[in-house]
């Protein structure tokens, strides 16, 4: 009799949940025209002005009037509050802003760079490039000296080497961290003088900067390419 009672309990529980599946995905939109089901209505004009409450069929009456949309933007006010607007219009125009807030959010990346305490000249050279290149992008550079054998007894060379490398990027960034030991590496954070918008709208810029040189590098070839032909014809001599 128990298992009995379980599994009717087990079933009407799955009954319950495909019932509540059964329309798909609670639809994120609001009730727009004859999708709102309520007696009346706080309207709001075109302009933001406040018309008040008004019965629904007045309000449909007046988006037709308008040849605009009543749109729901306050479901849960009592009564809840409507807006005359273009919906279309409304959706595309936020939609836009949606992309460019994403275009221009800055996310904060730490980058890594390691360096060995005995690094020859040519491979720092290296690495300070990348370095440079980070921070320039408005990245944060976490840099990690790794010892090995009996250069854990000598941190000052990874100290040394992280002063150094500290100064020559100073004009572009500061150290936020500084050097530390942690086990056999020995770490330094350099945080960007540039904000990451910053450095991002730079790097936009100069992105339309090189292709409006390339499209006018493009015409003036073409244009060349035209006026050859002509200048050749003109020299030509008249025939006797």
């Amino acid at each position: 009799m128990g298992w009995s009672y379980r599994n009717r309990r087990y079933a009407a529980v799955r009954q319950a949940v495909a019932w509540c599946n059964r329309g798909g995905p609670i639809s994120a939109e609001p009730r727009i025209n004859d999708r709102i089901r309520v007696p009346e209505v706080r309207l709001v004009g075109p302009s933001g002005e406040q018309v008040g409450i008004v019965p629904l069929a007045k309000a449909l009456e007046l988006a037709q009037e308008y040849d605009l949309d009543l749109v729901e933007v306050a479901a849960t006010a009592r009564p809840p509050v409507c807006k005359l607007m273009d919906y279309g219009k409304f959706k595309y125009e936020s939609a836009m802003k949606a992309r460019e807030a994403r275009k221009n959010q800055a996310h904060t990346v730490i980058k890594e760079m390691k360096l060995r305490p005995k690094i020859d000249p040519h491979d720092y050279d290296t690495k300070k490039g990348h370095v440079v290149r980070f921070l320039k992008q408005g990245d944060k550079v976490k840099i990690t000296i790794m010892f090995r054998g009996r250069e854990q007894s000598r941190p000052e060379l990874g100290f040394r080497l992280l002063q150094r490398l500290a100064e020559d990027v100073q004009d572009l960034g500061f150290v936020e961290s500084n050097p530390k030991q942690d086990g056999r590496n020995m770490i330094m954070v350099l945080g960007p003088h540039k904000k990451k918008t910053e450095a991002m709208a730079e790097a936009r810029e100069l992105a339309d900067a090189r292709k409006a040189e390339r499209r006018g590098a493009a015409h003036q070839d073409r244009d060349d390419a035209v006026a050859e032909p002509a200048q050749a014809s003109a020299e030509e001599p008249a025939e006797a």
